[in-house]
């Protein structure tokens, strides 16, 4: 039997660091460090991810040909000699400097370690696994590259400093072959420390500005999203404006007097300033849904093209994924589910496959289930512990998706847990909680009792693929759950829970061939109800990644109002005793934390 050819990706130190490992030339395991030490957004050293995607396919790292890595602060040979003598712990903690200094990938210089730049990658991981033969890219995000650390050609036209970053790319493809046809730059600016990137005039870098201005946070671009539709429509100046394919950025003014400050004695929903957040969600969204589809429609015109792939943090974007989609005149459009910085480890590792060792693309990326798959046993490790065994049942079922299609039309809130976890951002269908869309109050149950996010936020929809249009206007699949559909009008008062304010629903679609045990729940939910769709949000709670393991399932279970938890075909319900022994634990365990945090 022949050996197998691995190639490594990996998206180092800074925020989301992962890992994407080829198995002749598929993706056999992708994984987020954040899943695996539980801490969001994870930065640092990348060799949890390393050891995660090796483990699971039973290799060791001599059995890689090649690892190409990216870190968008700089090439990642000169980040790690940096790291040398300087003290970044917000990318090289204490904690990993010794772990990292003996691994063999860091500071490593021979013919089996690359690095490339970041829109490179992010190009790499949206056409290279994309169904299309040939068609357009495009690649919009906060901050890439420096100009002079960017490795592909660019149009001589798109001028700007060594010390310009990357903010948008756009490229055309045909087989394996890429081409830049234009490069959009922001120029460095100046700042108080380290917030020059908010003052960049590029279209993910003022959306991120207008994240922080909201929510405290740059990171925080999906709820910004959300908020949009409550603003008034008109009531601030336009914050970018694009004409002839050129964005003007104008600097942010000090009229926008009202930001986002921690006040633990008010409730943020209550704030004075809440009306002037909902108008400037607005624009800045209405801001960014009107350049990206110039850009797209002028992408169209330039080259032609009947395909279009995205990537790039503002690819999540799902409103405006949706408006490109349905008015930028492209045939077909495909998102890399892992459209952020997560997704640059497969970029990296495509760019190995396909430019480095000059093999053909074979691979379409048709779901985002990369992640390991546990053994029964470990399901019930996770069932039979102690403390689990007081609080609960679990019992193994002949016909597990039957029982939960009953228990979702009963009201139950269910956490559903099968197979791989899932690649990216988006929950789905492999680490999710799941709920009855008919009842409108299902989204403050939700949020009460589980999720204990914003009540503005939505919740997005599963649906069998071949019953969507009835349901959601606008033809084609939505595998990932990137692009807003309206819903049709006679169905937004049957499955209210999963309409947003604007009438529209971040659309999941399921097929059999890629994941048939959540298509056989919608089946056996449509057989008792008549509503082949069901209420699908990520299996955490606010500000704590996806749940990854048997283990992590069970925890997050016992401490949230979820009703039930699925782990493959075992039913886990909780006793009597759960409402005597939880806060109990909960105690013991806020104690545990303290006396170890005064630990010198």
């Amino acid at each position: 039997m022949p050996s197998h050819r691995y190639i490594l990706g990996l998206n180092t130190y800074d925020h989301d660091v992962s890992a994407c490992l080829l198995r002749d030339g598929e993706i056999v395991y992708a994984i987020e460090k954040e899943r695996i030490t539980r801490e969001k957004h994870a930065t640092g050293f990348y060799r949890d991810v390393i050891d995660y995607c090796l483990d699971a396919e039973g290799i060791a790292l001599d059995d890689v040909e090649l690892v190409v890595s990216n870190c968008y602060i700089l090439p990642v040979p000169e980040m790690e000699d940096r790291l040398v003598y300087q003290d970044m712990p917000g990318f090289l903690p204490e904690y990993e400097r010794a772990d990292a200094s003996k691994h063999p990938l860091y500071r490593a210089r021979n013919g089996k370690v690359a690095t490339i730049s970041h829109h490179l990658a992010h190009a790499y991981s949206a056409f290279a696994v994309c169904p299309f033969d040939e068609g357009a890219i495009m690649i919009v995000d906060g901050v890439g590259s420096y100009r002079s650390d960017v490795m592909e050609p660019f149009p001589a036209e798109d001028t700007g400093s060594p010390l310009a970053r990357e903010s948008e790319s756009y490229y055309s493809f045909s087989g394996s072959k890429l081409e830049c046809l234009k490069k959009v730059w922001m120029e460095p600016d100046r700042g108080f420390l380290s917030d020059e990137f908010y003052n960049m005039p590029g279209l993910g870098a003022l959306y991120s500005r207008a994240s922080t201005y909201v929510f405290g946070d740059w990171n925080k671009c999906g709820e910004l999203m959300g908020l949009a539709p409550y603003g008034r429509h008109g009531q601030i100046r336009p914050l970018m404006e694009i004409a002839d394919n050129k964005l003007s950025v104008p600097r942010w003014s000090p009229e926008y007097n009202q930001p986002y400050l921690t006040d633990p004695d008010s409730k943020w929903e209550s704030h004075p300033s809440m009306r002037h957040w909902e108008d400037l969600a607005w624009r800045v969204q209405d801001d960014t849904e009107k350049v990206l589809l110039a850009r797209a429609r002028w992408l169209r015109e330039t080259t032609g093209a009947k395909n279009l792939c995205i990537a790039g943090g503002v690819a999540l974007n799902c409103v405006a994924n949706g408006r490109i989609a349905r008015e930028a005149g492209f045939d077909n459009v495909w998102i890399q589910p892992a459209a952020g910085d997560n997704g640059i480890a497969i970029g990296c590792a495509y760019y190995g496959l396909l430019e480095l060792q000059k093999q053909p693309r074979s691979f379409v990326m048709k779901h985002s289930y990369t992640g390991r798959t546990y053994p029964d046993s470990d399901v019930e490790a996770a069932t039979q512990r102690s403390l689990v065994r007081i609080q609960t049942s679990a019992v193994r079922r002949d016909n597990i998706c039957r029982d939960t299609a009953k228990l979702l039309a009963e009201q139950q809130v269910i956490g559903w847990f099968q197979g791989g976890s899932e690649f990216g951002p988006r929950a789905l269908g492999n680490r999710s909680i799941l709920a009855d869309p008919r009842k409108p109050e299902m989204k403050d149950i939700l949020n009460s009792r589980v999720k204990h996010r914003q009540p503005f936020r939505p919740f997005a929809p599963i649906v069998l693929a071949e019953r969507a249009h009835e349901i959601f206007e606008g033809d084609g699949d939505s595998p990932f759950m990137l692009i807003a559909k309206p819903v049709r009008p006679e169905w937004r008062e049957k499955i209210p829970a999963i309409v947003h304010v604007d009438g529209t629903a971040r659309v999941q679609t399921v097929t059999e061939d890629t994941n048939p045990v959540l298509y056989r729940l919608l089946l056996e939910f449509e057989a008792l109800t008549g509503v082949p769709v069901l209420l699908n949000t990520s299996f955490n709670v606010k500000g704590e990644p996806i749940v990854e393991t048997p283990r992590d399932a069970m925890a997050c279970f016992l401490t949230t109002g979820i009703d039930h938890l699925i782990l493959h075909d075992t039913l886990v319900s909780k006793t009597s005793a759960h409402r005597i022994v939880a806060p109990l634990v909960k105690t013991y365990m806020e104690v545990a934390t303290l006396v170890l945090s005064n630990v010198k």
